[in-house]
């Protein structure tokens, strides 16, 4: 039988594990190439032929995902399978027509296809759009979980943006390791806090290879989940964010609305700061798409240290980078920091803006005053810190996980916005979880 010539649609994540658990040594398929979008730096290289297997000796090209048509007809592509997150369901479909139109099949693999099984109790934590706060409620669970004396071990959702057959397995422990790893500030955002906490947490490319060291090592596997995928692991508890600030957005994006669907306690996160009206438009949302879920209603605390820094000054609010590019965000813990402790004005940074933090404004003209904390690779991190150092202001916020002192020279006087999810309602996450550790 003919193989059908295949190309996987990514950004550095999905696309990569769905090849590795249907694609790979398939002889039904033939994936000719990846392309690539939302995250610099990943086009114009290959998956190595030490992930891809032995039907790919040479590894498999990642184009730029401008080239998709180009791609379907040269190469003469039956299909295209659509893997990456966070998007609006009429973009998705946007895609599909392009697709159809330049002669290809276009494919959307289920869940279930995509989750790996596994021996050891797997809590999922994941959300209907970047930025509802699944870290902070990925910290919490961890938290509840190690008290109760459970070893406890994250999985965080890929971030590969090195070289990927160094990054098949990544195990985090220390700080050192960060360092070990190379990694960039959005990894960093990701691991570290596990870190400060205690939690030993596993990211790569190889996702059945990371479950089952993994595996060795834990009694409970949180999955950490990036952007609004779904999880790599098949769940035993599902729990998905809704953000209040964003209402609709838990029915419109994809594949955020099937975590929605599929959850079995929703946490509605944010809502010190959200207007009651949109609260209640999620919650009828979420009880229209998922009546037998458990509802939490919950606040992200921001807690600073220094306040009397940022009353009556000049701040630079610096945030979350993939919350308020692609997440579409309109601000983050510091501005909301910034706002609540007084700031005297919050500099627009654009002015200041060089290189790739200068495009990264250009390609979301909608980001208002706030600086993302870009940091792909360590030349965008000179660029952050340059964009920053040069701008006209009394004291930098970070709103970011990290301590992003640490990981550049910042000439003013910084503060950390921290923040921790707190549930306002009952029953909360001890005890929903509390009830799946120990059932009956």
């Amino acid at each position: 039988m003919k193989k059908r010539r295949t190309l996987i649609m990514g950004a550095a994540g999905r696309d990569f594990h769905n090849f590795n658990v249907t694609f790979r040594d398939n002889e039904d398929y033939e994936v000719v190439a990846f392309t690539a979008t939302q995250i610099p730096n990943i086009a114009d290289r290959k998956y190595p032929s030490e992930l891809a297997g032995r039907l790919y000796p040479d590894g498999i090209p990642i184009y730029d995902e401008n080239k998709l048509t180009e791609l379907i007809k040269k190469q003469k592509i039956d299909d295209v399978v659509f893997s990456y997150s966070d998007v609006p369901h009429e973009y998705v479909m946007h895609k599909a027509s392009e697709v159809q139109a330049a002669g290809a099949s276009f494919v959307i693999m289920g869940a279930e296809q995509t989750m790996l099984s596994s021996k050891v109790p797997i809590i999922a934590i994941c959300a209907v759009r970047t930025g509802c706060g699944k870290s902070a409620a990925t910290r919490r669970v961890c938290r509840i979980l190690k008290d109760t004396g459970k070893k406890v071990v994250a999985i965080r959702h890929p971030m590969p943006y090195g070289d990927l057959a160094k990054q098949k397995v990544q195990r985090f422990e220390t700080y050192e390791d960060l360092a070990l790893h190379d990694c960039t500030i959005e990894e960093m955002e990701e691991y570290e806090p596990h870190i400060e906490q205690g939690i030993v947490v596993y990211a790569g490319v190889d996702y059945e290879a990371i479950l089952r060291k993994v595996e060795e090592e834990a009694d409970v596997i949180v999955w950490d989940g990036g952007n609004n995928d779904l999880p790599f692991f098949k769940p035993d508890l599902h729990i998905t964010l809704v953000d209040p600030h964003r209402p609709g957005n838990e029915i419109t994006y994809f594949p955020g609305e099937t975590n929605l669907m599929l959850a079995h306690i929703v946490i509605i996160s944010k809502e010190e700061y959200a207007d009651p009206e949109n609260i209640f438009k999620v919650k009828e949302n979420i009880k229209h798409r998922n009546p037998k879920a458990s509802i939490i209603d919950a606040t992200l605390k921001i807690s600073i240290e220094s306040p009397d820094k940022i009353k009556g000054r000049r701040v630079l609010a610096v945030e979350d980078g993939p919350t308020v590019t692609h997440g579409g965000m309109a601000y983050g813990a510091a501005v909301l920091a910034a706002r609540e402790y007084g700031a005297s004005i919050i500099v627009d940074p654009k002015p200041y803006a060089v290189g790739s933090i200068e495009e990264t404004f250009n390609k979301y003209p909608d980001i208002d005053k706030l600086l993302p904390a870009m940091g792909y690779s360590s030349k965008q991190i000179t660029e952050l810190e340059e964009t920053i150092n040069q701008t006209e202001c009394d004291t930098v916020i970070t709103g970011t996980p990290i301590d992003l002192g640490k990981i550049i020279r910042i000439n003013k006087p910084t503060i950390r916005a921290n923040y921790e999810l707190q549930e306002t309602s009952k029953p909360d996450l001890k005890s929903l979880i509390t009830d799946y550790i120990t059932p009956g």
